[in-house]
Parts: C-alpha cells; structure tokens; sequence
C-alpha cells in the first residue's frame, strides 16, 4: 500500500482561509490602535510645545518691545533658544520640524509690543486619515482643544478632558 505524504489542496485552502479570516479581525484593529497612538502622541508634543513655550518667555529669550517681558517662540527657537550650539533646546529637533506622530504642526508666535501682551496658537492637523480623526488646537491659556470633525480645532473648540 503507497502512503501519501503532505496535505491536501482543500486542507491547504481552509487554512489560507482561516488565516484571511483572522487577519480581517485583527487589522482594522491595529489600524485604530495606530491612530489611537498618534493622537496621544500628538497630545503629548504639544504639552511639550506648551511647557517650552512658558520657559521660553520665561528666560525672556526674545523681548521684542523691550519691556522686561519675554514673548513665545516659534519651533525652530524652542529647538534652538539662543543660537548658540550646545545649550539645550526645549523641544527636539523631529517636532521643531513640524512633523511628528504623523501630525503636522503649525506654531505662530506673535510678539507682544503696545501694551499687549505676547500671544502663540498652535494646531496640529493629522498629515493624513488614517494617522489620526482628530485636530487640536493649543494656545498661550495652555488648553489644548479638540475637533472631531475633521475641521481645523480652533480657541473655540472643545477642550481636551
């Protein structure tokens, strides 16, 4: 009697199939865990932002109108506050780019001068859907706040809990 070895085709196809059958449970749930990760990430940037925001105007690095009263910095001075090699900056040099987590970010700081005070606003938009659903929006009060619309987050939106 000749004995076979190996498997069949119709075995090989049911294992191919439960093997698809996994996978289409398992990715959509990783897809959700990424965005998940690259929202928090991009949260947590601009906690970032924000603290070297405050020391920043707090060093008075830059005093446009000269009243003793330091005003924001745009990214590349958070990354780089005097110009000077060697002192350390307070964001690294991925996020003074203005790309990280799959976010962009977008940092404008305005010089307080007049009597005015210093003043910056910060979104940060994902670079594309599946990096994240969510914009934010972080301004000098240092409360970051949401859209969940896919609109661009604004001072008026809905702050993060």
């Amino acid at each position: 009697m000749k004995k076979n070895l190996g498997f069949t085709l119709i075995e090989l196809m049911i294992v191919v199939a439960i093997i698809a059958i996994i996978a289409a449970i398992a990715i959509p749930s990783l897809l959700r865990s990424r965005m998940s990760a690259n929202e928090a990430g991009a949260i947590g940037s601009l906690r970032t932002i924000s603290a070297g925001e405050v020391s920043f105007q707090a060093a008075c690095y830059q005093d446009a109108d000269g009243d003793g009263v330091g005003d924001y910095g745009t990214l590349a001075q958070l990354e780089d506050p005097d110009g000077v090699a060697g002192v350390p900056g307070y964001i690294d040099e991925v996020l003074a780019a203005g790309s990280k987590h799959g976010y962009n970010f977008t940092l404008n700081a305005v010089a307080g001068g007049g009597g005015a005070p210093s003043t910056y606003t910060c979104n940060a938009d994902p670079q594309s859907p599946q990096s994240g659903r969510r914009t934010f929006f972080l301004d000098e009060s240092g409360v970051i706040r949401f859209e969940n619309t896919g609109a661009t987050a604004t001072v008026a939106s809905t702050p993060l809990g």
